[in-house]
């Protein structure tokens, strides 16, 4: 049975006091759960994984928009109006480009090209992703943990009827108008998981894993695909909870509905659920989509109905507060069902 939630809060007698939260992110809209998030955990208790399949080499610069995305955010810089970004940009090298007849299809700020930078000379000295997002992150005053989900090459290829595009090619450059016919992750098979990843992923403090509203297929779907990460999240006695993307059959950001649509998948927060399938304990709907509920629920995840667009702060804070408190539901629910079958309640 499907449940309203309110008031939410983890309190220190509450199943997941002290345990360590997991959220897997893609970009805008993974991004702003993940600053939810921060603002209800200590740091030293959230970690989020951000996915870097859509990463990609442009003017001789390393680019990763989701980790940048997740990273802005959190460090309260990001560009709200246009989703991504820093705000208070400036454009100066674009223009100069531009007249220069570059390759500036692909836009980055003055500012956000020092993150850039900075990145691509440290990766080039040998550093890893992971050391440059942890270094990144500090420097831009984020306390929270951000992971980049590997730290080797793995790149999403879109089949169009335009032909193979790079994701960005596909996204940015060509404004998401080609239809879809498929997606592939080159480098997925020899990509290993982060460290840390997998280690969280195996810990017994680790309480719940949330996976943000973020495209399954082209930003959470290459994180799960990495080797041992879906074994490590079914064996996980943490509530694995996936929070729809889907809101009335639209995407809140991005290309998810046009790609379901186009793959011949029903544009609806159901299919997304079934695309996860057996991973997941729960699922978040948003209050308009309760009637699918039950269809969900029947043989499927528990569900919870709450608003999940997120406006403002205040909403990313109450989504954040709803989905703790639907992780510790399942796992009061859980444990519940443990003492009764090993007959502690008899």
């Amino acid at each position: 049975m499907s449940q309203l939630l309110s008031e939410p809060m983890i309190a220190e007698t509450s199943e997941l006091a002290g345990k360590h939260v997991l959220a897997l992110s893609g970009g805008v809209g993974g991004a702003k759960l993940a600053l939810g998030l921060s603002k209800v955990m200590p740091a030293t208790q959230l970690t989020v994984v951000a996915n870097t399949a859509d990463d990609f080499n442009h003017l001789g610069l390393s680019i990763s928009p989701d980790l940048d995305t997740v990273m802005y955010t959190l460090a309260g810089m990001n560009n709200q109006q246009q989703g991504w970004g820093l705000a208070n940009e400036s454009w100066n090298t674009m223009d100069a480009l531009e007249t220069l007849g570059g390759d500036s299809w692909f836009r980055l700020g003055d500012r956000d090209i020092a993150t850039h930078l900075e990145r691509s000379q440290r990766l080039s000295r040998g550093d890893s992703l992971s050391t440059v997002t942890d270094y990144l992150s500090k420097k831009l005053g984020v306390a929270h943990r951000i992971l980049p989900m590997t730290n080797d090459s793995v790149r999403t290829q879109i089949t169009t009827d335009a032909g193979l595009l790079a994701f960005q090619e596909y996204f940015v450059r060509e404004q998401c108008e080609p239809a879809i016919i498929g997606y592939s992750f080159a480098g997925i098979d020899t990509a290993k998981p982060t460290k840390a990843l997998m280690e969280l992923l195996n810990s017994d403090q680790l309480g719940a894993i949330i996976i943000c509203p973020s495209n399954p297929f082209v930003s959470v779907d290459p994180i799960l695909m990495l080797s041992g990460v879906r074994e490590a999240m079914l064996k996980s006695r943490a509530p694995v909870i996936a929070v729809s993307p889907i809101v009335a059959g639209q995407a809140i950001k991005g290309p998810a509905a046009k790609m379901m649509k186009e793959l011949n998948l029903p544009v609806t927060a159901k299919a997304v659920a079934e695309f996860y399938g057996e991973l997941l304990s729960g699922f978040v709907l948003d209050a308009t989509d309760s009637d699918l509920a039950c269809s969900i629920e029947n043989d499927g995840p528990k569900v919870a109905c709450v608003p999940t667009v997120m406006k403002t702060l205040a909403d990313r804070i109450q989504l954040a507060r709803d989905v703790l408190s639907f992780a510790e539901q399942l796992t009061q629910n859980s444990n519940e069902t443990k003492r009764m079958t090993s007959g502690e309640n008899r």
